[in-house]
């Protein structure tokens, strides 16, 4: 079996507005997506090893949301931390704009407590949920430690944070070194346009990094991608594939469109895509089609709500109430 870490944090989500006409719900949120979609996406040769820190107070609901993932790794579990979990209060202005606040103290990774963990691994996914999941130097380290491939969503480390908790889209910080450690990015159209008015010198800049496939999520229209030449599908056998272009090489660049949905529920729907979306990747898929995985799974999650009961959903069976 291979193996594959799944790193970001479990989140207590709190949900007004989703539905004007019933009141808040409270869910499992932040990386409980991905792992859902990476669970029903995954071919039976892959197992899951969470990298997941998880606060007191909810590690008991969180072992049991891990206890339904049919390719968890036996024995695998959450870290268990002496801290409030991080919770995040999600207030929809509309079916794609939202307003969010998140509190607990679950801390992030240092190199010395990730070193060991991913001695084993053969991939390694990063949904930066909170934004404070790794700092930069833990980043370089992780690379310089993991020969495999990392795919990163960088979503959060977009959000700046008021005192009061309230999340703010600001330019990302360091954005060129934080590019340079990872060989599968992906970021949202806003998140895009923090980084520069002109998206194709930004894309080919990550790729000169080292970024071998840069995914842009662009809502109900699907996927803009930017490959570096030569890049159609992952090879395992060779480790991570960080090769620079060649000068005047020319990139590749598409866009794949998402089926269309009668309903329009974005949350979780970037986590749902990325880990799709690799989890495709890694059984060998070339890019545009592990890309058209993706959305077809972020779509079916337009129309499901919360993670609990979401693999059986991915994979098209029905779920109970």
């Amino acid at each position: 079996m291979r193996r594959v870490g799944v790193l970001g944090p479990l989140v207590w989500d709190e949900i007004h507005g989703r539905d004007p006409l019933a009141p808040a719900v409270e869910e499992w949120g932040g990386i409980a997506y991905a792992l859902a979609a990476m669970d029903a996406a995954l071919s039976d040769d892959w197992e899951i090893v969470p990298l997941i820190k998880v606060g007191r107070d909810l590690a008991p609901r969180a072992a049991e949301f891990l206890g339904t993932l049919q390719h968890l790794a036996p024995g695998a579990r959450c870290i268990e931390v002496p801290v409030p979990n991080n919770r995040v209060t999600l207030r929809y202005q509309s079916s794609a704009r939202r307003c969010e606040r998140m509190s607990g103290g679950v801390p992030g990774w240092t190199w010395p407590e990730l070193g060991p963990m991913i001695a084993d691994l053969d991939a390694i996914y990063v949904n930066f949920i909170s934004g404070f999941e790794m700092c930069l130097g833990t980043a370089e380290a992780l690379r310089q430690g993991f020969r495999g491939p990392i795919y990163a969503d960088l979503h959060s480390l977009f959000l700046g944070m008021s005192a009061d908790g309230i999340r703010m889209l600001r330019p990302l910080p360091n954005a060129p070194a934080w590019f340079a450690f990872f060989d599968i990015v992906q970021l949202n159209e806003e998140e895009m346009q923090q980084l520069g008015p002109d998206p194709l010198p930004i894309a080919a800049d990550a790729i000169a990094s080292g970024v071998s496939l840069l995914n842009v999520t662009v809502g109900a229209h699907g996927v803009v991608y930017v490959a570096r030449p030569g890049f159609d599908r992952l090879d395992l056998a060779v480790g991570a594939p960080r090769a620079a272009p060649h000068q005047g090489s020319v990139l590749h660049t598409e866009r794949r469109p998402a089926p269309r949905v009668d309903a329009n529920d974005t949350t979780g729907c970037g986590d749902v895509f990325g880990a799709t979306c690799f989890a495709r990747l890694l059984a060998g898929d070339e890019v545009p089609v592990a890309l058209d995985a993706a959305n077809r799974a972020a779509s079916r999650n337009a129309v499901f709500r919360g993670a609990t009961g979401l693999p059986r959903h991915l994979r098209g069976g029905l779920v109970s109430a």
